[in-house]
């Protein structure tokens, strides 16, 4: 893994909300990612979350996921799969990969961070585009240094859907968002002031990835081809970041034991990836 992040890296992350690294997994290392992932999909089924154990579904808080409820257009988007590190043991080893934590943090300028959700994303043959919006608004808690890691197991092409963004839209950014519905450019009514911003895509190698803030606004264009594009991402959440009250992926159980500001530091559910010793607060 190419886990070494330089100053300009970080400087073009911090400035524009993204940063890709082409290199960052090995040959070797995608096909043990690939492996992994593919076992994990056929074990999790039909089930976009952990199967629980009590008359909840399994989906019932996914569909907060992104706001829009099921719908034909959103189930062509991708399929979706969340929180896989918790099914199987493999993918657990490669998403606390305490590597991956650090470079987060060193982007972001923060000590310590925990996982909030991992992430399969598979676009079908075929498949829609993906709306523009933002990340973090969805979640269960709001912090201007959310993050999260897309990893292309696939080639990621103009093609099949790779992403685009908008750069330096994370500094404007409010915890205001749109629904992933059949309207692509939904966003640019709740931010008229980015609709000029020219979008940038990033076309990325099986085995590169890029990060991006939660706030920045990106999309996905449709998949063009007859085949699927694979792509694994974790978002990450800032260590001491406090419940908002959207209940988002929480399982039942711990979401109706929260209340607003209480700290989601649940290693069952939120694990610390990555700390030091002394780190600046969120």
């Amino acid at each position: 893994m190419n886990d070494t992040l330089n100053g300009e890296q970080i400087e073009r992350y911090r400035e524009f909300g993204f940063v890709t690294i082409p290199d960052f997994l090995s040959e070797e290392e995608v096909e043990n990612w690939r492996t992994v992932l593919d076992e994990s999909l056929h074990w999790r089924g039909n089930s976009p979350l952990p199967r629980v154990k009590s008359d909840e579904s399994p989906d019932d808080a996914a569909i907060q996921q992104e706001g829009s409820g099921q719908n034909d257009y959103y189930t062509n988007i991708f399929t979706q799969r969340l929180n896989l590190w918790m099914d199987n043991p493999a993918m657990k080893d490669l998403i606390l990969d305490e590597r991956i934590g650090r470079m987060a943090c060193e982007l972001e300028g923060i000590g310590a961070i925990r996982v909030w959700h991992d992430q399969a994303l598979v676009k079908p043959p075929w498949g829609n585009g993906t709306p523009w919006h933002l990340d973090n608004p969805y979640w269960s808690f709001y912090s201007r240094h959310a993050i999260s890691i897309w990893i292309a197991l696939d080639d990621a092409t103009l093609e099949n859907g790779c992403l685009y963004f908008l750069p330096g839209s994370h500094k404007t950014a409010r915890h205001e968002n749109a629904n992933l519905g059949p309207n692509m450019g939904a966003l640019f009514k709740r931010y008229p002031e980015w609709a000029d911003v020219r979008s940038v895509p990033v076309p990325v190698k099986a085995g590169g990835c890029t990060f991006h803030n939660g706030l920045t606004a990106h999309a996905a264009g449709p998949n063009m081809t007859p085949h699927p594009r694979r792509a694994m991402t974790c978002a990450f959440m800032p260590d001491g970041a406090t419940f908002n009250g959207q209940r988002n992926i929480l399982p039942k159980a711990l979401f109706e034991n929260l209340n607003e500001g209480d700290i989601l530091d649940d290693e069952g559910q939120n694990p610390l990836v990555f700390t030091q010793a002394v780190h600046e607060t969120f």
